[in-house]
């Protein structure tokens, strides 16, 4: 099982059970001030279960539930803003036999404190049986409020990738004015697993030929890939063009995890803004927006941009719509030529989540003084020069230790990644 902010995952049934969620659910309904959660789930063949399981641990605490049904991660937190909390069954991007929970409150992901809340077991006091009521949601009329009409009827084609974006992520382009074909509409018979950004996308390059774009979502619909031009746009794109839009709206103040590309930082100061990096992960980037009461931003290396006037959390579905919106004007063009001229490596390597601490801590030690600049509010970050960075932090989802470069040169970024890869090793040999 992996608990983070990120949510608690694992395989159901096997390190993630009924048990589990029963605990969990118990404790955070003492975080749950308003005694009202709205819950949803995507499609995984487990959710309809853990769904059941985590309302029943509500009601028995006293908390009113509002089942959504099968809908996107963004439109659960879309909602939670009404009712004051909110679960997610999801495990995300995760293989089909994972699941988990991701937990909101005020309209958020949980804070690192509340993490501690919900995995200590909490004492509960004797209450009334909350109620359940089955609900609709709004989100699809906000967002497209929110966007405008797009003109000039924009063709489309959407790749659900058997996910929970199925009816609402086609419903807001259609209301937009776009023309929408739907690829992988269902589980069953998807082309494609459920992560977007490590998936080739053959099928949805295929579909698009001469079509304007392509969006290709996760299972729970906060990660958004885009097919454009022929060819799979890099995951930072997706947070690039969203980050566009928003200075084209007059946007000045963002925040981007540590991890996102500099060509997108680099874009947002070039236009008469200012960027915060935080440490990876959706809850870290909130938090840092909202003390530094920043206007949007995101995580360039899960395809994930912010809005947070409209939803603290990536939202895949929200960001769709919204580049649809940039499409043939001399925005949309700006940041895909600025970004083309930076590269990015990643790589990762299978590490006992036991030995991810001390591989980065011997890591620090044999780096010192081989770069200029060592960040380590997320990892281990090196400046290898204004524009060449790489990037080594221990995943909050899966045994793996992650590598990530740019620079300005392909050649140079992979030369930069297989050194310091080299050195992960060397480390890792060094704790075992």
């Amino acid at each position: 099982m992996k608990i983070s902010i990120s949510g608690i995952r694992g395989i159901f049934g096997n390190d993630f059970t009924q048990k589990d969620v029963l605990k969990f659910c118990n404790s955070f309904s003492t975080l749950v001030k308003s005694k009202k959660c709205v819950i949803g789930t995507d499609t995984r063949p487990s959710c309809h279960i853990i769904k059941e399981t985590a309302a029943a641990a509500l009601m028995q605490c006293g908390i009113d539930v509002f089942d959504l049904g099968m809908v996107p991660t963004p439109v659960v937190f879309r909602e939670s803003r009404k009712y004051g909390a909110g679960i997610v069954v999801t495990s995300s991007h995760n293989p089909l036999e994972w699941n988990g929970l991701k937990f909101i409150v005020d309209g958020r992901g949980i804070n690192e404190d509340e993490l501690a809340t919900v995995v200590n077991e909490q004492v509960t006091s004797k209450t009334k049986i909350g109620t359940e009521t089955l609900i609709g949601s709004s989100y699809v009329d906000d967002a497209a409020e929110l966007i405008g009409k797009i003109d000039g009827n924009p063709k489309t084609v959407v790749d659900i990738g058997g996910g929970a974006a199925k009816d609402v992520a086609p419903s807001l382009l259609k209301k937009l004015g776009c023309n929408v074909k739907i690829i992988n509409e269902n589980i069953g018979n998807s082309t494609r697993g459920p992560d977007p950004t490590t998936d080739n996308l053959k099928d949805l390059i295929a579909n698009t030929g001469s079509k304007d774009i392509g969006f290709a979502f996760d299972l729970d619909a906060d990660r958004l890939v885009v097919v454009y031009g022929g060819k799979k746009q890099s995951s930072d794109v997706t947070l690039g063009l969203g980050v566009a839009k928003a200075l084209e709206l007059g946007y000045k103040k963002f925040v981007f995890s540590i991890d996102t590309s500099i060509s997108v930082e680099k874009f947002v100061t070039q236009n008469g803004g200012t960027v915060q990096r935080s440490k990876v992960g959706e809850a870290n980037v909130i938090d840092l927006m909202l003390k530094t009461k920043a206007q949007a931003g995101g995580e360039g290396s899960s395809a994930g941009f912010i809005l947070p006037e409209f939803n603290f959390c990536r939202d895949g579905v929200l960001t769709s719509g919204l580049v649809a919106s940039m499409l043939g004007t001399a925005t949309f063009n700006d940041i895909l030529k600025f970004m083309s001229n930076y590269y990015q490596s990643r790589d990762k390597i299978t590490i006992s989540s036991d030995l991810h601490d001390k591989t980065v801590a011997k890591l620090y030690e044999n780096m010192k003084g081989k770069f200029s600049e060592i960040i380590t509010i997320d990892g281990v970050k090196a400046i290898v020069d204004e524009n060449s960075w790489v990037l080594v932090r221990k995943s909050n989802t899966e045994d793996i230790i992650r590598i990530s470069s740019e620079s300005n040169s392909f050649e140079k970024a992979q030369e930069i990644k297989n050194q310091v890869l080299d050195l992960v090793k060397k480390s890792h040999e060094q704790v075992k």
